[in-house]
């Protein structure tokens, strides 16, 4: 255990050292989008939030817990622009090692597009697809405490252009029942490219480190999360400085502005642990939307809504880019058709 822990720190020290491109900057982008409705809902980040959802899992691997065991979560995104999202997550107990596993996968679907050069000369048409699949396991230790990893399979094709890579995620997750709280820390996409898509230099994978905090009301039907994300470093905001000098924008904001781009919150309204009503709030994501003048007031805002019955649960997710929504639905059900 301390070998694999010291190996661990080595990681992310190498990591910390290397990774500090942002906004979209980064191979591999699509990795950091929401597997499941619940996660949509919730902000699109969240690494703490306490629920029986497997699908939770897929961004931060210490929320596997027991009693997902044979649970599975299927995933439909109708996305923007066309883009299809589909996902699936699963899991399984291992008793002889006291061990969570499970297997998942989120993969993009962008529909057919025509193959044109730089003259506009059309060649045909292609499918551009990407997708990662991880495999996710997770440790109890005494009776407050988890600790998880995510081993991830990424790949994207477009036309000729392939690349593939391969990143690790650590979670550590504390959870007290009695009082309804849950802490979560997540180093995320430590990893390479395996090839690149032109031969060139490999770039960089979007790794960030993650804490997050949950707290479920005594005696109201409430609880609340807040998530830190990009803590390896302070200023997050994309900064394309020809764009910037075109059209008079200050793109790296003051102080405050560059601290609460870091946070995600959000809220869940818990209704006789029957309908979930989820709303969630991006501060990264509404600042890299408003953009010049096309802003959109509800931009960076989420909503959800969830039916928890005994053998099935329904989950809807819906969120503001622009002047487009995107519509997420998830289904939580346990493959051996006991409850949930």
């Amino acid at each position: 255990m301390k070998q694999l822990l010291s190996i661990l720190l080595l990681m992310m020290c190498i990591q910390f050292v290397k990774a500090q491109t942002l906004g979209g900057n980064t191979v591999f982008n699509f990795v950091t989008q929401p597997n499941t409705a619940q996660l949509s809902a919730l902000g699109g980040v969240n690494i703490s939030n306490i629920t029986n959802d497997v699908g939770m899992a897929f961004q931060n691997p210490a929320l596997l817990r027991s009693n997902m065991q044979q649970q599975l979560n299927t995933s439909f995104n109708n996305f923007v622009a066309g883009i299809k999202n589909y996902s699936l997550t699963t899991a399984w107990y291992l008793p002889k090692y006291q061990t969570n596993m499970a297997l998942g996968i989120n993969y993009f679907d962008y529909g057919t597009l025509t193959q044109t050069d730089a003259a506009g000369n059309v060649y045909g048409t292609f499918k551009p697809v990407d997708y990662v699949a991880q495999l996710m396991f997770s440790h109890a230790y005494h009776e407050k405490w988890n600790v998880g990893g995510t081993i991830k399979f990424i790949n994207s094709h477009y036309a000729q252009y392939k690349s593939s890579g391969m990143a690790v995620d650590v979670g550590l997750n504390y959870f007290d029942s009695a009082k309804g709280f849950q802490a979560a820390f997540v180093v995320k996409n430590m990893g390479t490219q395996f090839n690149t898509y032109t031969q060139g230099v490999k770039e960089e994978l979007p790794f960030d480190v993650q804490m997050g905090f949950t707290k479920k009301l005594a005696k109201a039907p409430f609880q609340f999360s807040l998530t830190a994300h990009h803590l390896q470093t302070f200023n997050t905001l994309y900064n394309d400085t020809a764009f910037n000098a075109a059209y008079g924008i200050n793109s790296n904001g003051g102080f405050l502005n560059q601290l609460i781009t870091h946070l995600v919150g959000s809220v869940q309204l818990l209704i006789d642990h029957k309908v979930e009503i989820t709303s969630g709030y991006n501060f990264l994501r509404r600042h890299d939307l408003n953009a010049y003048t096309t802003a959109n007031g509800l931009n960076g805002f989420t909503l959800g809504a969830g039916v928890l019955l005994n053998k099935l649960h329904i989950r809807y997710a819906t969120g503001f880019y622009q002047q487009n929504l995107f519509h997420q639905i998830s289904l939580n059900f346990n493959w051996k058709g006991t409850g949930l």
